[in-house]
């Protein structure tokens, strides 16, 4: 028996009998239908010509010998009848090509037309679609003639063809076809029902099995013919339910049901053998398009398929119900109420009647008529059937991971629609609620764009809207417990992470409508105590914990104020915390299960006191068990919060609360500790503020008394919260806590005291008398001085102070003067302080020596009434010289201060005589004297200066030492001296921890001395013994003599006649430290304060001096008094005048390094890690004072240079700029600086690199809060005060910037340009806009400075001699002429377009110069190119000036510029360069993503060109400029670069931009369009190895190509030369010559391939004629022809590219010939078939052809694909004798029989989880395989599983991915290795 493909295609001799070949007539009738058909190629012009046409043929056929039932020619025939069906002919040729149809299926038998079916039945399968009311009988008459009567066997492979092309007649049921059609369709069921093969076996299927199963299998696939399927299933579709009067309420009727439903046979034929084609095709109906398709398939689910079939319940697995369920829930989103209507009805079951006598509805009306019963069986019959198959398709829609917005909105449309019916809605909603809150909840994070999620949230938030309150807060209520709670969550079986469902629980509330009344007042108090709870009762890690109070905070923030103060009855608490959290799970539960007794468990005044009690015992919890404080943040805040809010709060709690903060402060055992983080100090001030709150509520409370003085130890205990506790403990309570001890003292005595009164003074002298008389007869001597000291402390209520009262120092006042009147002339140096003698008592110094020291005290509060008086009386006590001799009395008592320095001795001195005072008193009477001296300046001086007498160390402590013999000198020099010697004396006080305080107290009583230019500090050497004192105090790091030795060192450095420096003083320097002196005075700024000294007479030694100043500068110990140090360098840089560039550069490297460590050290802390740099002082104030003293030397050190090159600096007016650069090109240019020396300039360099270092720490520091990776990994909990410290940060150093700028300007802007350069060029990308922004933030850096200057640095660089020496640059950056052009075109397109009138005038004249002479800025003219048109981009968006002219000026100059670019560089010489770069990026074959560019050279003028084309119309308004412009980058870029050696590897990405650009301008069409003919037409086009610059390059540049010139298919097509064999030479040169004509053939069929998928759809459709008779031209080449037939690979190419960017209606003339030459491409494979004309590549591109038809499938490919493969139900379920009927099978089984190795699968078929039908023959496996094994390893395992493929991604309903196949195409297209 001949095969299929043998039959289908008989044009050779071989189908013909023996006898025929020899039979005359035969021969003759064979010659006349030949000559018949070679009039089809000729002679057709219009439809009168296809009749004539079809007549001959006729008539050629009908002179057939009578003996004779053969067609010869059959293969040409059939083509030619099936093109003369074209749907773009009348219907009379459609009517004449049915009678040729017709006399030929006469002539053919039945089994002739069974074996030549696949040749006919193509040709005839479409025209029903198509065929108008004349046609339909005739075509229906040969189906039922010729084709209905041929066998099973036959018709079996063909059914699903036949059912497509019979069912568009079934669309219109009133039409006079319809039931003939239908019954057609019947009788093909019958036909292959017949049961029997051939041979007589019985198939495993029966025919109406396999018919039903065909039939859904074309419902699915043929979406155009769906609605004559829904006519045919409505008539023929058993029903698969119970009638529907009743429902099947009873279990008997349910076995009843399913045992006949078992037992049907035609319930078995429609779903046996797979019932998952029945679900798809009702499943692909109600997606469709057409409303009236969805309502056709819907009105037969409710009528024919209800949900309690079953069908439905037995045979159809889970999955497939879901998806029918998904299918018709779908329908909802279109929201037609007829399709509502019937969803409803379909869900809600079938309807009852009121009575049962009522006749049951229609069995096909899908809405039966008559009232509905309660609702509730409705409800049942839904929950029974349809609500578990609902909920799980919702949730696989809500779980769908698609990024699309749309496939993710989609669920919740359909919910929202699902409300509407309350039976269904109701119990579908509250099981997708969670899931569908998590999905946009996920979305959030895996949407490709901000919009798309906004889209998917929108859609949520409607969702969102129509939901009960009750069923929102239970499912959030259950989250909550589940993450917080261990046993909620094993028992609810979460599987999201406990800190996930918190995150989802704050997403709800932050994005959805939360603030419904219900809500507020309701759900979420008891959600907010749920959570609390929680916390309290389980054990959770820390970030747990501060995540469940954030979502606490989002709760109460949510809460109104109203709410929380709504009073309740009692205060007493609820209940335990686990009985409350259960009983308001309960309540959520109720609400659930609709119970009508579900109530609130509380009323909103008792969850009010519960969520505070809670609160407080977590609070108690962390304090018990917790290690640190940071525990108690999150909960402490939250109640502070809480309080404020409720505005009340029970008082249990707070005893609970200080309970515990007590135990936690005063427990020795306790964890915490006192010195704790920021975090820690907050937590307890935020407790501390929350008693304040309610201080009158809970003060007057027992419970309160009963702990107000643990209050008192806890305020004792952390002090730094005492202030917050004053506001809320009164007077009264701490006198409870701590009662005042009575104070014992004499009546006598406090009588006499009120006698000293200054306003009762009448008695005055006799009382204090009568005081002194006391103290003479009282056997205790501090009798009188206790009593006055203690009165002087009382007020006049009587209560003790800690200091004196004014009212005490008033009579204090009146006792000294008038003890004093009594011995005036007695020497306080001679008593014995305590001693018993009489002579003691009598002193009155003595006497009242602590009510003095009282009064003197008051002298450290400026801010107190007494202070004044005492400053007062001092001012006007004429006894001044007994207070000094007396304080004076008491320091020679100690050991610590003396002039002698005896190694050893001091503590036993100190310890030995009765009257030696310790460390303590000594400091005391030190301060007292030198606070004395403070403010007493005007009567304070003599008493100094009265003599002391000095004595040995025995002598002094004896009072009868004679005076006179003793040695004598000044008070104020005893007390210089004795300072000095403190101060000298370190070795031997370093053991005493108080000496530190000692020395400070020397330096600040030396202060004061010296304040006062007495003579002692005029006659003595002080500078070097102090500088000393200073070093050894920085290297010792005592801080607090360090500040005052500061401001002593000044003072004297300052004292006009102070001896600074000898070489006999015994504190002179070491020798290290000697240098010489500087010898004329400087004033560091003409801005200094009036009150600095100008100029010091005396030298300095600056050397030590300026050691010192760095020492203490750069000690990191220092950074607290860093700005003690900075005011001290400040007043000593005028001693640094004559030295001043000796100094500057130390000075300026010590600030620069001490800044960059601050600095470090404060990013480290932003960044999380720990820094020890800033223990005692705030970093930003150390940078303050940093960046002060660094501005104070920067700007002497200018000062100083100024003064030296002889420039004064002028005031400039705000239009001109500062420093030392000006505008370039004004014309105005200051006077020619002096001839600097060498040292001049050695100076000038060194404070140019200072400026430098400084601008560049500046800059770093600025923008460290601007940008870079800072901002990214600051701990949002400290973003604030990050925010807050880099603002000030920016404020602090723009100032100091501004000032640098202002000084010297254009070598600071150098600075930031050179940071500019190495930020971009070590991809530190950040910091490039941040030099933009600095600039454009500084006021000395306008663009009308900072252009100019930048004209000057680039001059300097190229043609320096133009310039006046002032504006050249020093060259100190390492900046080329180059990289200040890039900045300049950059920093001009981030600049303000109102700032264009400041520099236009500059940019035009710097502009006209470079054209003027171009050659030294040759390299910078790309980047003048950017520069310029970004002027004209700004230009376009100002106003100003004259509009047009200011254009073409612009247009002008870059017309010029552009000329001079590629004059003084041509393009050609950078080609070698763009080709190693291109060749670098090459890899073996195509390169996915397209080659990037992103830093170009700065002098690639084809990526500056590409970059400013765009916007090039805009600046070159005028035609004529244009057009030039774009004739000069076509001649100069376009042409030479494809016409370069190199083509197409030197073409990049830039190129191409520039093609498109100008494809876009009106005025380059005509250069563009001949550059692109000149590209796509070389024969080198197709070697371009980038797809990814093929298809963002040029694909869009020839789609405007096509667009603009609709003459280039045309002229392609005329390049198509018929294959000839006339005049073929033999030998080489005939070869070449068909090599060659192979060669342009396939490189022209490319480029129509390449043209076709670039264009938009359809473009090329008024071209489908000529393109397919040259299709059809080449399909006729040979082996030896010229071209041959190694082209058609090509031609395949070609119709890949058509059926992929043209609609298939415009396609229906090619579908024949596609049918037969593909037939005839694959055939070639058969191991039987001997045929030179299909090489190995031309079947592999038919192969992928055919796989391009499946992939996408066409519904005019879809009646012939049974031709190819097995497209119905035997591709899987083949019978027991199944033969191989498609070609694909049949070669299959050829190549398998010839193969002698097994097969080995080189092609995995599709996964599951594969997205959409992609090619299975790809390009990447097409090249893996060798040319000579592509048959065994690449097609044969392809054919093979072919069929399966196709059926399996039609059974999962796969949409094709036109994009796969379109890339994989323009693979093969670029793929050089297969063009001859």
């Amino acid at each position: 028996m001949r095969t299929q493909s043998q039959a289908a295609h008989p044009d050779s001799p071989a189908p013909l009998e023996d006898g025929s070949k020899k039979d005359k007539y035969f021969r003759r009738y064979a010659s006349n239908v030949e000559r018949a058909l070679s009039l089809f190629d000729s002679a057709l012009q219009e439809w009168a010509d296809y009749i004539a046409f079809l007549s001959r043929l006729l008539k050629a056929l009908q002179t057939r010998p009578l003996e004779s039932n053969v067609i010869p020619h059959k293969a040409t025939v059939s083509k030619r009848l099936a093109q003369c069906l074209d749907p773009a002919l009348p219907s009379g040729v459609h009517q004449k090509t049915l009678e040729v149809y017709a006399y030929v299926f006469a002539v053919l038998d039945t089994d002739g037309l069974s074996k030549d079916l696949p040749l006919y039945l193509p040709g005839l399968s479409p025209t029903m679609a198509f065929a108008s009311l004349s046609v339909k009988p005739s075509l229906l008459s040969l189906f039922e003639t010729f084709i209905v009567p041929l066998s099973a066997s036959r018709l079996r492979p063909a059914l699903k063809a036949i059912i497509l092309s019979l069912v568009p007649g079934l669309e219109e049921e009133a039409s006079e076809e319809f039931e003939r059609t239908l019954s057609l369709l019947n009788r093909f069921r019958s036909a292959v029902g017949k049961g029997e093969s051939a041979d007589g076996s019985i198939s495993s299927i029966s025919g109406d099995q396999y018919f039903w199963q065909s039939f859904f299998l074309s419902s699915i696939t043929g979406s155009n013919r769906r609605q004559g399927a829904v006519s045919y299933l409505t008539r023929e579709l058993p029903r698969l339910g119970i009638p529907s009067r009743t429902s099947p309420d009873s279990a008997d009727q349910q076995e009843l049901e399913l045992k006949n439903q078992r037992t049907s046979p035609k319930v078995e034929a429609v779903t046996a053998p797979e019932p998952g084609l029945l679900i798809r095709c009702f499943a692909t109906g109600l997606q469709d398009e057409l409303l009236l398709v969805q309502r056709g398939f819907l009105d037969l689910l409710v009528t024919h398929l209800p949900l309690h079939s079953a069908v439905l319940r037995q045979k159809v697995v889970s999955q497939d119900l879901e998806l029918l369920i998904s299918a018709a829930a779908s329908v909802v989103a279109r929201r037609e109420m007829s399709l509502n209507r019937r969803l409803w009805s379909w869900f809600l079951g079938p309807e009852r009647n009121v009575s049962e006598g009522n006749a049951a509805s229609p069995a096909g009306s899908p809405c039966p008529t008559g009232k509905l019963s309660t609702g509730t069986s409705e409800t049942d019959y839904f929950e029974r059937y349809g609500l578990g198959p609902l909920v799980a398709a919702i949730l696989n829609m809500v779980s769908n991971d698609k990024p699309s917005s749309i496939e993710r909105a989609r669920p919740y449309r359909i919910c929202l629609s699902l409300m509407d019916r309350w039976e269904v809605g109701g119990l579908v909603v509250p099981r997708v609620f969670l899931p569908a809150m998590e999905s946009v909840w996920r979305y959030q994070t895996e949407a490709p764009s901000k919009e798309a999620f906004i889209e998917v949230l929108r859609s949520a938030n409607v969702f969102f809207d129509g939901i009960e309150p009750s069923l929102i807060w239970a499912e959030t209520t259950r989250i909550l417990t589940e993450s917080l709670c261990p046993e909620n969550q094993a028992i609810g079986g979460a599987t999201r992470s406990p800190e996930a469902g918190l995150d989802l629980v704050s997403f709800i509330i932050t994005n959805f409508n939360v603030k419904e009344e219900e809500m507020l007042a309701l759900h979420i108090p008891l959600a907010l105590l749920s959570l609390l709870i929680c916390v309290r009762l389980w054990e959770r890690d820390l970030n747990l914990v501060r995540q469940a109070f954030k979502v606490a905070n989002h709760l109460l923030n949510l809460i109104p104020q109203r709410i929380l103060t709504t009073k309740s009855k009692e205060w007493s608490v609820i209940g335990e915390a686990a009985e409350t959290l259960q009983s308001v799970l309960d309540f959520y539960q109720k609400l659930r299960s609709g119970s009508e007794d579900a109530h609130p468990p509380f009323e909103t005044g008792k969850t009010k006191n519960a969520i505070s009690s809670n609160v407080s015992y977590i609070i108690l919890k962390y304090l018990k068990t917790s290690s640190s404080m940071q525990e108690l943040g999150e909960s402490i805040l939250f109640l502070e919060k809480f309080v404020r809010k409720a505005q009340s709060v029970s008082v249990d709690d707070y005893e609970i609360l200080i309970s515990g903060l007590l135990q936690a402060t005063t427990n020795p055992e306790s964890n915490i500790e006192l010195e704790v983080p920021f975090s820690s100090v907050a937590t307890l001030i935020s407790a501390a503020d929350i008693i304040a709150a309610t201080s009158e509520a809970w003060i007057s409370d027992p419970r309160v008394r009963k702990i107000l003085p643990s209050l008192l130890i806890m305020v004792s205990k952390v002090n730094f919260i005492s202030h917050f506790l004053d506001c809320s403990l009164n007077a009264a309570a701490l006198q409870q806590c701590d009662p005042y001890a009575a104070t014992m003292k004499l009546i006598l005595i406090e009588q006499l005291w009120r006698y000293t009164s200054p306003s009762n003074s009448r008695h005055a002298v006799e009382a204090v008398r009568y005081l002194w008389r006391i103290h003479s007869i009282s056997p205790n001597a501090q009798l009188v001085e206790s009593s006055v000291a203690t009165f002087i402390l009382q007020d006049e209520q009587g209560v003790t102070r800690q200091q004196a009262t004014v009212e005490g120092a008033r009579h204090f006042a009146t006792v000294w003067a008038h003890s004093s009147l009594g011995d005036r002339r007695s020497s306080v140096g001679r008593a014995s302080h305590g001693g018993n003698d009489i002579s003691s008592k009598q002193n009155g110094t003595l006497v009242l020596a602590r009510p003095l020291l009282l009064i003197l005290d008051s002298l450290l509060d400026h801010d107190s009434e007494l202070f004044l008086f005492t400053v007062g009386w001092l001012k006007n006590v004429s006894s001044m010289q007994r207070i000094v001799d007396f304080l004076v009395y008491r320091i020679r008592c100690s050991p610590y201060f003396n002039q002698e320095k005896v190694d050893g001795l001091l503590i036993e001195h100190a310890e030995a005589g009765p009257r030696m005072i310790n460390v303590s008193e000594t400091i005391y009477y030190l301060k007292t004297l030198t606070n004395l001296i403070n403010h007493s300046k005007t009567n304070i001086w003599p008493a100094l200066a009265h003599a002391v007498i000095l004595s040995d160390a025995q002598n002094a402590s004896n009072p009868k030492y004679p005076e006179t013999d003793a040695p004598q000198m000044t008070t104020e020099a005893y007390l210089v001296e004795g300072c000095l010697a403190t101060l000298n004396a370190r070795e031997q006080m370093q053991q005493h921890a108080q000496f530190a305080e000692l020395r400070q107290t020397s330096v600040r009583l030396l202060q004061q001395i010296a304040n006062g230019q007495s003579a002692a500090v005029l006659e003595m050497t002080l500078v070097d013994p102090l500088l000393d004192t200073l070093f050894w105090a920085v290297q010792s790091s005592d801080l607090m003599l360090q500040m005052p030795l500061m401001d002593l060192i000044l003072t004297v450095m300052k004292t006009p006649s102070t001896k600074l420096g000898t070489s006999t003083t015994s504190y002179q320097r070491k020798a290290s430290r000697e240098t010489t002196r500087g010898a004329s005075p400087l004033s560091v700024s003409s801005a200094r304060s009036s009150n600095e000294i100008a100029s010091p007479i005396n030298a300095v030694p600056w050397p030590a001096l300026l050691e010192c100043i760095v020492l203490g500068i750069s000690s990191s110990n220092n950074q607290p008094i860093v700005e003690h140090w900075i005011r001290f360098l400040e007043q000593c840089l005028p001693f640094f005048a004559n030295n001043a560039f000796h100094t500057f550069m130390p000075l300026v490297d010590c600030f620069i390094k001490a800044i960059e460590t601050v600095f470090e050290g404060l990013r480290y802390m932003f960044a999380g890690s720990s820094s020890e740099l800033f223990a005692t002082s705030e970093p930003i104030t150390i940078l303050n004072a940093l960046l002060n003293g660094l501005e104070q030397v920067l700007a002497q050190g200018h000062d100083q240079l100024l003064q030296d090159e002889g420039l004064t600096p002028t005031i400039k007016t705000p239009e001109q700029p500062q420093g030392f650069f000006g505008n370039m090109v004004s014309g105005v240019f200051a006077p020619e600086a002096q001839k600097a020396r060498s040292t001049t300039a050695n100076n000038r360099l060194t404070v140019l690199l200072c400026f430098k270092d400084a601008v560049r720490a500046c800059f770093k520091m600025w923008s460290w809060g601007d940008c870079g990776s800072e901002r990214l990994q600051v701990d949002p909990n400290m973003s604030a005060s990050f925010y807050y410290t880099s603002l000030r940060l920016r404020n602090r150093t723009r100032r100091m910037l501004e000032h640098l700028f202002a000084a010297e300007a254009l070598e600071c802007l150098e600075t930031l340009v050179e940071v500019w350069q190495k930020a971009g060029s070590a991809d530190a990308t950040a910091q490039l806009p941040a030099v933009f922004n600095l600039l454009h933030a500084l006021e000395a850096t306008r663009p009308k400075n900072t252009i100019p200057a930048l004209f000057n640095a680039i001059y300097s660089r190229t043609n320096p001699n133009v310039l006046d020496p002032v504006r050249k640059s020093s060259l100190t950056s390492e900046l080329s002429d180059i990289k200040l052009a890039t900045f300049l075109a950059a920093y001009t397109k981030s600049m303000e377009d109102d700032a264009l009138d400041e520099i236009w005038v500059d940019c035009m004249t710097f502009l006209r110069d470079v054209l003027g002479n171009p050659m030294p800025q040759r390299h910078n003219l790309p980047n003048l190119l950017m520069f310029t048109a970004n002027l004209g981009e700004k230009i376009d968006k100002t106003n100003f000036g004259e509009q047009r002219k200011m254009r073409r000026d612009i247009g002008e100059i870059f017309y010029r510029l552009l000329a001079a670019t590629f004059t003084t560089k041509p393009l050609a010489f950078s080609q070698d360069t763009s080709t190693e770069m291109s060749e670098k990026s090459i890899v073996n074959g195509f390169s996915d993503e397209p080659q990037k560019y992103e830093n170009p050279d700065a002098d690639d003028v084809v990526s500056i060109v590409a970059s400013i084309l765009p916007g090039m119309t805009r600046t070159l308004v005028e035609t004529d400029r244009m057009t030039g412009v774009t004739i000069t980058i076509s001649a100069q870029i376009l042409m030479p670069t494809f016409r370069w050696k190199s083509f197409p590897r030197n073409v990049t990405a830039s190129v191409l931009d520039i093609l498109n650009t100008m494809s876009r301008i009106a005025e380059a069409s005509k250069s563009w369009r001949k550059d692109a003919a000149e590209a796509f037409n070389d024969a080198r086009f197709f070697l371009v190895s980038d797809f990814g610059l093929v298809r963002t390059g040029w694909m869009p540049a020839l789609r405007q190509w096509v667009l603009q010139d609709k003459d280039r298919m045309p002229e392609l097509l005329s390049r198509i030369s018929p294959p000839t064999t006339a005049g073929i030479m033999f030998g080489v040169g005939a070869n070449s010559a068909r090599l060659e004509a192979d060669r342009k053939t396939q490189l022209n069929l490319r480029r129509m391939a390449l043209l076709l998928l670039s264009a938009d759809e359809d473009t090329f459709v008024i071209n489908l004629h000529g393109l397919q008779e040259k299709l059809v031209d080449l399909m006729t080449a040979t082996a030896a022809s010229s071209p041959s037939s190694a082209t058609r690979a090509e031609v395949y190419m070609v119709l890949r590219a058509l059926i992929l960017k043209t609609s298939a209606i415009h396609l229906s003339s090619f579908w024949p010939i596609i049918n037969t030459e593909l037939y005839d491409a694959l055939s070639s494979l058969n191991p039987t078939s001997v045929n030179e004309t299909y090489s190995v590549p031309g079947v592999l591109q038919a192969a992928k052809l055919l796989d391009t038809l499946l992939t996408t499938a066409p519904d005019e490919f879809q009646l012939r694909e049974w031709l190819f493969i097995t497209d119905t139900i035997d591709a899987v379920y083949r019978p027991h004798d199944w033969k191989p009927v498609a070609l694909v099978d049949e070669l299959v089984e050829g190549l398998d029989s010839k193969a002698e190795t097994p097969q080995t699968a080189s092609i995995a078929p599709f996964s599951s989880t594969q997205q959409g039908r992609k090619p299975l023959l790809s390009w990447q496996s097409i090249r893996a395989v060798p040319k000579e094994s592509i048959v065994d390893r690449l097609l044969r395992p392809f054919l093979r599983q072919l069929s399966i493929n196709a059926f399996e991604s039609t059974y999962r309903m796969e949409e094709a991915d036109r994009q796969a196949c379109s890339d994989d195409l323009l693979h093969e297209l670029f793929d050089d290795s297969t063009i001859v």
